[in-house]
């Protein structure tokens, strides 16, 4: 339109320049030129319409234009070219539609929990239109699941403050029950007393003694007059032990309670606990567990758990056993080889030049030397003490006592082979030599307790009484909780299978030729060897079965427990 608007306004102004200078044309003045009307174009103008009505003009301009376009192909081509870049563009557009759906789907932030005010601050920073990002409703529901689990961190904190708060309150008021229950003690300390608490603790004292004597009397008369009469004929008078006994642990609690709150100048303070020594295999673990079942001598922990070789447990503390072991490594040895070069004061100079870490070591001696707040003694065993003792005697801040206890080398020797791979007798009684050896040369210098494998099983009851008196009494170790062993505890830790099967032993052994007679009924005899009779290996056994022996013996008769006792 725009074009034919232009074309007219020109034709206009050329026609009307012509007409004016042929003015000798009529009003049907035609041009010369123009001969065939058919071919010419006529224009008409606005300015001279009226004037100009039927005049014709000759064709004096042939418009070379295109018509205009009327269809929207003749814009666009529609050939391959342009088809391929149509589709081109088409799939690129919906590949960026496809990625970005799931960022802008969700538009709605208020949907959207929150903990706080941060949280909600956090997500709007991010953009409402971002919150469905593949994986992270996920990360956000497990972080409020955490959070409703475990709380935030000030709240935490704030549990844990009045969590302290309240522990320290519990222990405010033990302190305040121990200090009431010690002003009562030792107000109840003097004999003769108007509310008679000494007659009353006396009776219920001799109480417990008849009824302990009875229980043994009555298992005495099963198992025959004779053995009874035998035992009274050696000096053995059960009633009065048991009576004497009670008596010294009546006074005895008097003179702890009035020693340990006197608070006299001079006085020696109680040891803090007590170390079990003895060779592997040899009851430890059995006597260990009675102690703290029965007593309630504390061991810490943690322990060693039980296994098939000792359902009980073996109430070995794991870092002791674990820093002995490191002791020995160092040295080139281990708790079955070698033990006899073990060096203490080559130990104390692995530890001062750091060839040993000893992190073991001391999260054991913060048990161990507590002593100074300690109400319960403690109990620390480990066979491998026997052997490392020196070494821990120089780093505990107080001297423990020791109760010693051994076996028949043989029996130990036998349940080592049976544990062990490729363990022999001789090896077995070897290690059972050397293990009593350094742990009575070890302790020389301590308060020692002794007693035996066979004398727990023969009365468990009497024995344990008779080390817990010993240790309280004679060494001074802190009295424990519990002041009298029950039944039920000895039945818990005490086999009547091994009993049995000790003595089965002893019996079969009286069948059995001797070896040797070291006197006072303490006799070597044969035993079964995996050697034949006449070879090298059992003639090593066999020395070495009757120097183990003649250890055992003198163990027996107490002839080993001198300081200069020749090894």
């Amino acid at each position: 339109s725009q074009a034919l608007t232009n074309i007219d306004k020109h034709n206009t102004d050329y026609f009307s320049g012509k007409g004016g200078g042929n003015g000798s044309n009529d009003n049907n003045g035609r041009g010369g030129d123009l001969r065939d009307d058919s071919v010419a174009i006529t224009f008409s103008s606005p300015n001279n319409k009226n004037t100009h009505d039927n005049e014709r003009k000759p064709k004096q301009y042939r418009s070379k234009l295109s018509p205009p376009p009327s269809q929207f192909s003749s814009y666009l081509k529609f050939n391959r070219p342009a088809l391929n870049c149509l589709l081109t563009f088409a799939t690129c557009y919906l590949l960026v539609l496809i990625c970005c759906y799931p960022m802008i789907s969700y538009s709605n932030v208020d949907d959207l929990a929150n903990d706080d005010e941060v949280g909600a601050k956090h997500h709007i920073k991010r953009g409402a239109s971002f919150q469905r990002i593949r994986g992270r409703n996920q990360f956000i529901k497990a972080k409020h699941a955490v959070t409703d689990k475990l709380g935030t961190l000030k709240h935490r904190a704030v549990e844990w403050e009045e969590n302290a708060k309240l522990q320290a309150k519990r222990e405010a008021m033990k302190l305040q029950e121990a200090e009431k229950d010690i002003i009562d003690s030792i107000a109840a300390g003097t004999i003769g007393r108007r509310d008679g608490m000494d007659a009353r603790r006396a009776s219920l004292l001799l109480e417990q003694a008849v009824e302990h004597f009875d229980e043994q009397r009555l298992e005495m008369e099963k198992e025959g007059w004779k053995k009874k009469q035998d035992a009274m004929a050696a000096g053995q008078n059960h009633w009065e032990d048991a009576v004497e006994a009670w008596d010294k642990e009546f006074v005895m609690e008097n003179n702890v309670l009035s020693s340990v709150h006197a608070g006299s100048p001079g006085e020696r303070a109680p040891i803090p606990g007590v170390m079990v020594l003895g060779m592997h295999r040899s009851g430890t673990s059995m006597l260990s567990g009675l102690l703290v079942k029965g007593f309630g001598y504390e061991t810490g922990g943690p322990l060693i758990g039980a296994s098939f070789d000792n359902e009980k447990g073996f109430y070995e503390r794991i870092d002791v056993v674990l820093q002995n072991d490191e002791f020995m490594s160092a040295q080139n040895m281990g708790w079955s080889y070698n033990v006899v070069d073990y060096d203490s004061e080559k130990a104390m100079h692995h530890k001062d030049q750091g060839k040993i870490t000893f992190n073991e070591g001391k999260k054991a001696l913060e048990f161990l030397n507590h002593q100074n707040i300690r109400h319960t003694p403690y109990l620390q065993k480990d066979p491998r003490m026997c052997i490392c003792l020196p070494t821990w005697l120089e780093l505990l801040d107080e001297k423990p006592a020791v109760l010693f206890t051994y076996r028949h080398p043989l029996e130990v020797a036998l349940s080592l082979k049976h544990r062990e791979e490729n363990f022999t007798l001789e090896h077995g009684l070897r290690l059972w030599i050397i293990y009593n050896m350094r742990a009575l040369q070890n302790s020389v210098d301590l308060c020692r307790v002794f007693t035996t494998n066979e004398a727990v099983f023969k009365d468990p009851m009497l024995e344990l009484q008779r080390i817990k008196n010993e240790l309280t009494e004679k060494c001074g170790v802190l009295r424990p909780p519990t002041w009298v062993i029950t039944d039920k505890v000895v039945d818990e830790f005490v086999d009547p299978k091994l009993q049995h099967n000790s003595k089965v032993r002893k019996a079969e052994e009286e069948k059995r030729s001797m070896l040797k007679d070291f006197g006072r009924g303490c006799v070597a005899r044969e035993f079964e060897s995996d050697y034949p009779e006449a070879s090298v290996n059992r003639k090593a056994e066999v020395e070495l079965y009757i120097m183990a022996m003649s250890v055992y013996c003198d163990l027996e008769n107490g002839t080993a427990y001198v300081p200069d006792y020749e090894w």
